[in-house]
């Protein structure tokens, strides 16, 4: 992803796609759509260590820093508003 954009202009860009996805594999390969958007919450993760230099070397404190964010903003992205957070945190 790109690090030089901040976690709301990522839910502009991507939230469109993400729609789409959930539209698709939703109806026709529901259990494939949950590998997807783990998947993509892996890619945020990802992009935290990218963004922050303290997340750098330290993936699960990304992870939980990321959770709080999903947990408390979960208007960013939509298949956080369908409950599916990280992992841990």
């Amino acid at each position: 992803m790109k690090p030089d954009k901040a976690l709301e202009d990522l839910s502009k860009m991507f939230n469109p796609v993400i729609r789409g996805w959930i539209n698709y594999y939703g109806r026709f390969y529901k259990s494939e759509l949950y590998s997807v958007l783990k998947y993509l919450n892996q890619a945020l993760i990802r992009w935290v260590q990218r963004k922050y230099k303290k997340f750098a070397n330290h993936k699960q404190r990304g992870t939980q820093w990321l959770g709080q964010i999903a947990r408390r903003e979960q208007r960013l992205f939509v298949h956080w508003k369908m409950g599916i957070y990280l992992g841990t945190g």
